[in-house]
């Protein structure tokens, strides 16, 4: 009698986990304003949005990475106070499968960053999508400094995100031209145009992220390194001189005596 041999054979299944930055914005009709001897925005009024490169590009990419693999877990995390939580909500009608909201207001880039950083730690995702910046501070330094908190690879300005198992191809812009780079997740990516195009949230979405999970988290004990001393609002346009094509004399003395290089 025989005796039949059965093997078993454990399959290692790679589930990817995908980390997306969000933050809010003004809209950019919003009329802009300070308060306080100009040492604070003044948010009355205002329309805020989710920042737009956040999500067109950030977002959508990491969400058709989803697509293309449903096994992916997307979660967001937002940095701000509970009046946000409709911006949220937005990105969650998008497609996000959860949302971390660290519970404290600052404009400090490195204090978003750390706080990013201990929610990343607990959760060992395996991509870090951010937008290439915000288009009110536009300081586009939270990825760089988000990666160093971790210790992970960091790409900026990435057009083109793609995951091959555990490896990133990602293509970036560069002075002249483009730069493909190939690296190991973990990794810290902040994206461009051309990452992905914009989507709108379907009737569907917006009613799924009602029940989504949002998550509130309260903050780390953190410092700041920076603090706003005061804003100041660009001079107003000054007007323009209309010469004719004729007066080339005229014209050659108002760049003389009346232009400014600024």
């Amino acid at each position: 009698m025989h005796k039949q041999l059965f093997y078993y054979f454990r399959h290692t299944i790679f589930c990817m986990k995908i980390l997306v930055c969000i933050s809010k914005s003004p809209d950019t009709t919003s009329k802009i304003a300070f308060k306080n001897n100009n040492t604070l925005f003044e948010e009355s009024g205002v329309q805020w949005i989710l920042n737009p490169y956040d999500e067109w590009y950030a977002l959508v990419r990491a969400i058709e990475l989803k697509e293309k693999d449903t096994s992916t877990q997307l979660h967001l995390i937002f940095v701000g106070g509970a009046d946000f939580d409709p911006v949220i909500r937005k990105a969650l009608a998008l497609g996000g499968d959860e949302a971390f909201r660290i519970n404290t207001v600052s404009g400090d880039s490195y204090l978003i960053a750390a706080h990013i950083a201990e929610i990343a730690k607990q959760n060992n995702y395996d991509l870090i999508l951010t937008g290439k910046e915000t288009i009110d501070y536009n300081s586009s330094s939270v990825g760089g400094m988000l990666a160093a908190l971790l210790n992970l690879p960091f790409i900026s300005l990435a057009t083109k995100v793609e995951i091959n198992g555990s490896v990133a191809d990602v293509t970036r812009e560069i002075e002249g031209g483009e730069e493909v780079d190939e690296l190991n997740l973990p990794v810290v990516i902040s994206c461009q145009k051309g990452v992905a195009e914009q989507r709108i949230p379907n009737m569907r979405g917006i009613m799924a992220a009602r029940t989504k999970p949002l998550k509130v988290i309260e903050p780390a004990l953190i410092d700041a390194l920076t603090e706003v001393v005061s804003f100041e609002l660009p001079p107003p346009k000054a007007g323009v001189k209309l010469i004719a094509p004729d007066k080339v004399e005229e014209l050659a003395r108002l760049l003389h005596e009346e232009a400014r290089v600024i």
